[in-house]
């Protein structure tokens, strides 16, 4: 069993910047990725950062990709959303995961789940 407790959402102006976290607890060392997934009213939940925990590499969805950045602590057992440069579309409630599958950017392979925060991003 893993517990996902997410942090840091918020309102913010376009532009702007927020830092989500996610602190993990339980048996984390099974799990190979750790990611960050949205979801938009009315849309499905999409993949937007993850990193290998054991390697540190990072995956990013391209309308992500040099606004967003993943990162770890890992004496906290705690994963990072820096998100810069906010725009409307990022409104969305945020969801952390750990998967311990194949693919970082699959949903359907991560396990456990944290219970989101809301990030909103008004133009």
């Amino acid at each position: 069993q893993v517990l996902l407790v997410e942090s840091g959402g918020g309102l913010v102006q376009a532009g702007g910047s927020l830092r989500l976290s996610c602190a993990a607890s339980g048996r984390t060392f099974s799990s190979v990725f750790m990611g960050w997934f949205r979801q938009a009213p009315g849309k499905e939940r999409e993949f937007v950062a993850a990193m290998a925990w054991s390697s540190g590499r990072t995956y990013y969805a391209d309308s992500v990709k040099g606004r967003f950045t993943i990162s770890r602590d890992n004496a906290k057992n705690t994963v990072y959303l820096q998100m810069n440069s906010l725009e409307p579309e990022d409104t969305a409630t945020y969801y952390c995961g750990a998967s311990s599958g194949l693919r970082a950017t699959r949903g359907s392979e991560y396990r456990y789940w944290g219970q989101g925060t809301q990030v909103t991003v008004s133009s």
